[in-house]
């Protein structure tokens, strides 16, 4: 299956990146964390875990379930439901298992802060940050573009950037017009006497 784009809005949400790994396009279903070293190269290219070994089974599976967690959160948000109390509680049980380490960094220009994941639980950190930004994705000033991609077939999520946007990509919007322009010839087609 050829990989659509990052959908709008993954540059502003590693919740809505980690959302979009799995997903289900007219060619067929997606899973971008079908393996360990899957998922550690997710993390790593996040910049949510240091390159090293691969993550273990019981690991992935812990990532792949707070994704599915987040999916239902903001699949409730879209559809202006209320959440499923037990999601809401396992994305507070991933932040109180291990907060997020908020640390002063004063390099060459201001002074800012930093989350750092501690050395020994990166896993536990990395899904920790992933559950922070998740709740500020669904909290936050972006809360209202939270949407599902208008493409049918399309199971993405995306940030919609304008009122009109409804494809989570410029390739389902390409998808969708070639659809309307071959209907729009076939109607137009002249008919034989």
């Amino acid at each position: 299956m050829d990989i659509p784009p990052p959908a709008a809005g993954e540059e502003l949400s590693t919740s809505l990146a980690l959302v979009n790994t799995r997903f289900r396009l007219p060619g067929g279903p997606y899973e971008g964390l079908a393996h360990p070293s899957a998922a550690r190269a997710w993390l790593t290219g996040h910049g949510l875990a240091p390159a090293g070994p691969t993550l273990d089974s019981a690991q992935t599976a812990r990532l792949r379930e707070l994704r599915e967690t987040l999916r239902a959160l903001f699949g409730a948000r879209i559809g202006g439901t209320a959440a499923d109390p037990g999601q809401v509680a396992a994305v507070n049980a991933v932040l109180a298992s291990c907060p997020p380490l908020r640390l002063l960094d004063w390099g060459a220009g201001e002074p800012v802060r930093v989350l750092r994941p501690g050395p020994s639980q990166p896993l536990e950190h990395a899904l920790a940050l992933l559950a922070e930004d998740g709740i500020g994705l669904l909290t936050g000033e972006h809360a209202g573009k939270l949407a599902a991609c208008g493409t049918p077939g399309c199971t993405r999520l995306m940030l919609r950037s304008h009122a009109a946007r409804r494809w989570c990509s410029t390739r389902c919007g390409n998808r969708i017009r070639a659809v309307r322009h071959a209907a729009a010839k076939s109607r137009r087609k002249p008919t034989h006497q």
